[in-house]
């Protein structure tokens, strides 16, 4: 079925309304009540009240909550308080996070502008947008958003801004004849698309969709069906939480029928294995990791990079792969001048000089012939136009000067069908006419050259050298314009018949060039084991070329356009996306299937992008990345990561500090495992061996809130170190628990366990199981809390500068051993804590026990990398 765009303006207009007339005031309110209002449509959202009960739904705090509801039925108030508190926070945390997330839709709904010029009963009148419809008249003017989708019926020099859109970095210029063939997006240049802007010239068109019906109607549906995805780390807690949770339970019920067996009472027996559950279960860890995650966005945040999402910090740890947008992101997103032809020499920028007489009328023509204006550093006009003014102030023309000593007398503005704009001046050498467009179009009327400051008739030779210097700057991604001029005798006014027997002047190319930061970020990227991959609405010649500077194209087969991956089914496109590493004229439904392909071969993939267009793929990425200068609202609402300085080198500054945190989650995960095995392995000895249970539930309870979380979340804020880029990503379904890790945990919580129980055994044998648990319990908490030292790196640390370099966890030691010191000797708390007062010798005893597992744990490490 043929598309609007292939179909001729009235053809569009008989299809639509059966009529060359526009809309009259009745046909409007009919058409209004068969397609509705011009506006997105926003799902119904969930309640802030179901999304907080929606935080519980996790395994690991479900087996909490039946927990403290037994705890509590059986008269242990606090164990219950305990766990309710500390899943209440996390359920308070997660809600805040989600009710934050989803604003893409409001966001998408701004894109209609507040009010529409139409036409209707043959009057000009201004409407607010939502009352556009299908069929309508719609009037543009420069500056105007345009409120809805449709055909373009008349212009004038017609140039939309459709880079939020498409991504194509410069405005495009607008036609009202047929397109025959099949066209990306990008293309149709008779088309005008809701939530563009008119930067120059003016124009009518047919409205053919509006709302959801629009372009920005269907990326508003793409981010409807788009699910966001679990960071690595989410889906490995949830996974570890699981089966953690089934083993203590498993553990706990055995010990449970132990005691039981040995004389306990049910209760008593039900009560310990509900308290030894607490503590082997983490379940502050959530709350750790929160906490970790938060301070991980502040120093992210200090670093141009905010975090919408705490899971994006791990989850840029964790990415193998960055598929980048081009405009706004790896370059400037301002186009600016790269090299000037004159008198059949190129010159780079940086040799341009107005020395020469050639390049200075050059120069003169460029600004001259020009509608662009730069106000107090802001640039006012055409990209293409604000890059020659911009250019000539830097090499110290005045520009406003100069345009007042040679005041503008006649013009014949640009239009798309000469693709010429010609200006008259008076100057010394008298009246002429000065002539800028595309070059193969001025080829045509050029009859002379001037070099070195004289005209000379044009050869073929000449003719020869412009068109193969076009052609090169053209495979360099470069803009050109051509610049002539014609002496004119006798006449001011002109015509565009007039624009003939042309002088040639020479050619300016000019580029959106790439940051100054980005080729080295591609590099660091490239160091780190990442992929960097451009995603472009963009011309491929002009992206190849940007590739290329930064070091992400290394060779042109590595380059492709939408079109090619059109027709591929998922696999085929899962196979191909291996080896290419740029794609242009992609529309957002080719881009949510390129990060769906890297995902599906395993890969964390992060998106950047600052349009409306990148909005679908930010929410499908893993970690979608939006530029906080250029972004549209759209982008920053579907991204996870908002770039306060829209710099790609920020993302790798923000990959080291995922890593590092990451690193650090870790080492908190280690610390709280290790000490809980310790625990678990010193209860499972007492019961094996016949002995009484070391603990008592107020123990463990001490310990899970004291000598756990603040070691933990200490160990959590551990000083980042930059050795992390040397690693590569790690797999996307590689387990925390891995068997090195397993190994680690178990070794260190065997060594605390040990210590632990000879205390025990040292206390119970002088005078009896009081002693000796109150002896295993001090132990315990301070050999958890000297164990935080063991878990700030893999490698041993003892006697190394950065083994006391976190005052966090200077802090958390100092707490806890001043409380743990205070209930084993302040009398008054001996009930309280079930203990009894420890002597100096018993106290020191403790003390010793405690502190050897620092130089034990220290040996184990040096002992394994050694053999490493």
């Amino acid at each position: 079925m043929k598309q609007y765009y292939q179909m001729g303006s009235d053809e569009t207009r008989m299809d639509i309304n059966g009529s060359l007339e526009s809309l009259s005031s009745e046909k409007a309110r009919e058409n209004q009540k068969k397609y509705g209002p011009n506006e997105l449509q926003e799902e119904k959202k969930k309640s802030v009240g179901m999304i907080f009960l929606e935080q519980y739904k996790d395994f690991l705090v479900i087996i909490l909550i039946i927990s403290a509801i037994i705890s509590g039925f059986l008269g242990d108030a606090e164990s219950a308080i305990v766990i309710l508190i500390v899943i209440t926070i996390n359920a308070i945390l997660g809600t805040v996070q989600t009710v934050k997330a989803e604003k893409s839709l409001n966001s998408l709904k701004k894109l209609s502008g507040p009010e529409a010029k139409v036409e209707r009963d043959g009057i000009v009148t201004q409407i607010p947008s939502r009352e556009v419809t299908v069929g309508d008249i719609v009037i543009l003017e420069a500056g105007d958003q345009v409120p809805a989708d449709g055909r373009i019926i008349e212009q004038a020099s017609l140039k939309i801004d459709e880079s939020a859109l498409t991504g194509e970095s410069i405005p495009v210029e607008k036609s009202e004849d047929t397109i025959e063939k099949e066209v990306p997006l990008g293309d149709r240049v008779n088309m005008a698309f809701s939530g563009s802007f008119v930067t120059y010239g003016r124009g009518k068109y047919v409205v053919t969709g509006i709302g959801m019906e629009t372009e920005v109607g269907k990326i508003a549906s793409l981010l409807k069906t788009t699910s966001e995805k679990k960071t690595p780390l989410q889906v490995n807690l949830d996974q570890f939480g699981q089966k953690l949770s089934i083993l203590i339970l498993i553990l706990c019920a055995i010990l449970m029928g132990i005691n039981v067996w040995r004389g306990e009472s049910f209760g008593d027996a039900f009560m310990f294995a509900v308290a030894l559950a607490v503590a082997a279960i983490p379940e502050a860890l959530s709350s750790i990791v929160t906490i970790v995650l938060s301070f991980g966005t502040q120093k992210m945040a200090r670093e141009h990079a905010i975090i919408r999402k705490l899971q994006a910090v791990e989850g840029l740890g964790s990415v193998s792969v960055i598929c980048s947008d081009k405009t706004g992101t790896l370059t400037q997103n301002k186009m600016t001048v790269e090299d000037y032809y004159v008198a059949g020499r190129r010159m780079a920028k940086s040799e341009v000089s107005r020395e020469d007489a050639d390049t200075k009328k050059l120069m003169f023509a460029s600004i001259l012939c020009n509608d662009a204006k730069n106000v107090n550093g802001e640039e006012i006009g055409d990209p293409t136009e604000t890059a020659l003014v911009t250019f000539a102030g830097n090499c110290g023309m005045d520009v406003e000067k100069t345009r007042e000593i040679y005041a503008r007398i006649s013009e014949v503005p640009f239009d798309s069908d000469r693709k010429l704009m010609s200006t008259v001046h008076e100057t010394e050498e008298g009246t002429i006419m000065l002539v800028k467009g595309a070059v193969d179009v001025l080829s045509q009327r050029m009859e002379q050259i001037r070099k070195n400051g004289e005209e000379k008739p044009m050869t073929d030779k000449d003719r020869e050298d412009i068109a193969e210097m076009n052609q090169e700057f053209s495979r360099q991604g470069l803009r050109v314009l051509g610049f002539a001029y014609k002496k004119l005798e006798g006449k001011k006014g002109i015509t565009a018949e007039d624009e003939d027997h042309l002088t040639f002047l020479g050619l300016i190319s000019m580029m959106d060039p790439p940051r100054e930061e980005s080729k080295d970020a591609v590099a660091e990227c490239i160091r780190a084991g990442i992929k960097p991959v451009m995603i472009t609405g963009d011309h491929k010649v002009t992206a190849a070329a940007i590739a290329k500077r930064i070091g992400i194209l290394k060779e042109e087969s590595e380059a492709c356009e939408g079109a090619d991956i059109e027709n591929m089914s998922d696999e085929e496109l899962k196979n191909f996306v291996e080896h290419i590493s740029v794609y242009a004229r992609v529309s957002p439904e080719h881009k949510i299937r390129i990060v769906k392909a890297w995902q599906e071969k395993g890969n964390i993939v992060s998106m950047t992008g600052d349009g409306v267009n990148d909005a679908p793929a930010l929410k499908q990425a893993d970690v979608g990345v939006a530029m906080g200068i250029t972004g549209t609202e759209v982008a920053k609402d579907a991204a996870s990561m908002v770039l306060t300085d829209d710099n790609f080198a920020t993302i790798v500054k923000a990959v080291e500090n995922g890593r590092n945190v990451y690193r650090n989650i870790k080492s908190s995960i280690q610390f709280l495992l290790s000490g809980n095995f310790g625990a678990i392995l010193a209860v499972l000895y007492a019961s094996i061996a016949g002995l009484p249970v070391p603990f008592a539930p107020v123990h463990l309870l001490f310990i899970n809130l004291l000598t756990d979380s603040l070691p933990a979340i200490a160990l959590g804020l551990e000083p980042h170190r930059k050795d992390v880029m040397d690693e590569k990503p790690r797999k996307k379904d590689e387990s925390i628990l891995t068997k090195d890790f397993l190994l680690k945990i178990v070794t260190e919580g065997l060594s605390i366990g040990v210590m632990t129980m000879i205390a025990f055994m040292i206390g119970y044998t002088s005078e009896g199981a009081l002693l000796g648990s109150t002896m295993a319990f001090g132990t315990l908490c301070l050999s958890r809390l000297f164990h935080g030292y063991n878990c700030k790196a893999d490698k041993p640390v003892l006697f190394k500068r950065g083994f006391f370099n976190n005052i966090y966890l200077q802090g958390a030691f100092l707490i806890g051993f001043v409380l743990i010191t205070a209930v084993l000797t302040i009398p008054a708390l001996e009930g309280i804590f079930s203990v009894t007062s420890l002597s100096i010798t018993q106290l020191l005893t403790v003390y010793g026990l405690a502190i050897l597992n620092i130089p034990v744990i220290q040996c184990i490490k040096a002992i394994r990398f050694g053999v490493k």
